[in-house]
């Protein structure tokens, strides 16, 4: 039986078709619909905290070109621990940018009777006299951080920011009609990164830090560092509403003139998340 040239064509013209849809058909795979974590799908991030740091915090002030005493907070005042509170916003336009916003009053007051002679802005306070301290830091934070890997279960990036300290410290006494105070204020330029993971869909593990070291070399005697460490963990109950536990520390040292500052506080915190 012969078969007609117009028959053979179309035969093989429709093998060549369905040979080349099986593979196609063969090799598609759907892709996977994205699935954020529990807690990631947010614009606005509000939070505080109630953190509970050792209160390790040394100053000294020089006025008259006379030096000052470094004054120990803890040991010359007999300052204990507290809890203190703190406040974040943050504001997401876009899944990986973010603008924060953060302010932590640091606030000790105390009463003693001197245990040895203290110099302090061009006073003397000398043993056996009832001094009162009131140490006061505003610390705040603006920031912008990108994070340029992002994945549903995690995501790293970096921080830019201003650290902004506001620290004085009163001395006053009664007996000898004294009372004085150092005050400095700086913007701090900062640094760092930021990496998080979740370890469940709506339990996640963030680790944070940022910096900076400004030599005296920008500014004839004035010189600062600045280091932030927080770590903590997060547990989301839903995607507006989450509760967090972590350890945060701050290292400040400044020189001002003949002013000092050395801050270390440290400590565990706890508290809220709401989510917009």
């Amino acid at each position: 039986m012969r078969t007609s040239p117009l028959a053979t064509v179309t035969v093989t013209v429709a093998l060549a078709v369905l040979l080349g849809t099986v593979p196609a058909r063969a090799q598609y795979t759907p892709q996977a619909a994205s699935r954020p974590a529990i807690g990631e799908s947010y614009h606005v991030e509000l939070s505080g905290d109630l953190w509970n740091p050792q209160p390790i915090i040394t100053a000294s002030s020089e006025s008259l070109g006379i030096p000052g005493t470094d004054i120990d907070i803890q040991k010359d005042f007999g300052v204990v621990k507290k809890r203190l509170h703190r406040f974040q916003v943050v504001l997401r336009p876009a899944k990986k940018h973010k603008f924060r916003f953060g302010y932590t009053p640091i606030h000790y007051t105390a009463q003693t009777v001197l245990s040895k002679d203290i110099v302090f802005n061009g006073i003397a306070y000398h043993i056996g006299v009832p001094v009162s301290l009131d140490f006061l830091w505003r610390a705040w934070r603006f920031g912008y951080e990108y994070d340029f890997i992002y994945r549903d279960r995690g995501f790293v990036g970096a921080i830019i920011e201003a650290k902004y300290t506001d620290v004085q410290v009163d001395l006053s006494s009664s007996v000898i009609n004294a009372s004085e105070y150092t005050r400095a204020r700086a913007p701090v330029p900062s640094v760092g990164g930021i990496a998080r993971v979740y370890v469940a869909s709506n339990a996640a593990i963030t680790f944070e830090m940022t910096g900076s070291k400004l030599p005296e070399s920008i500014k004839k005697g004035w010189k600062a560092k600045y280091l932030e460490l927080d770590i903590y963990g997060t547990a989301n109950f839903t995607n507006n509403v989450g509760a967090r536990f972590g350890y945060r520390k701050i290292t400040v040292e400044y020189t001002l003139d003949q002013d000092y500052g050395d801050f270390l506080p440290g400590g565990i915190y706890f508290g809220g998340v709401v989510r917009f």
